[in-house]
């Protein structure tokens, strides 16, 4: 079950979320669309989807990114790393004190 209400109307009963599976948030003033509150029933196994579903995004930027780097493969050492993650080690690995 769901039901859609305003931030204040949550703010004002947070048990609501007892009765429903989840609740759409919208700004009753405007009626923008602002999210989605999920029930604790469902909160670790979603958690869990948008883990896996970040990852796997992140995944296919890097593979982008490979494809892109001049090269056919990455070094070993950058698998499962952010680009952001892997400029940080390379620029460590270059500019390191030895």
């Amino acid at each position: 079950m769901t039901k859609r209400i305003g931030l204040r109307d949550l703010a004002r009963n947070y048990n609501i979320l007892d009765d429903y599976d989840y609740i759409e948030v919208e700004d009753k003033k405007t009626h923008e669309y602002k999210g989605l509150i999920v029930s604790p029933k469902y909160a670790e196994e979603f958690k869990r989807f948008l883990e896996d579903k970040i990852f796997k995004e992140q995944q296919e930027k890097l593979n982008r990114i490979k494809t892109f780097a001049g090269r056919g493969e990455i070094y070993k050492k950058f698998d499962d790393l952010s680009s952001s993650q892997i400029k940080e080690k390379i620029a460590i690995e270059k500019y390191a004190e030895k």
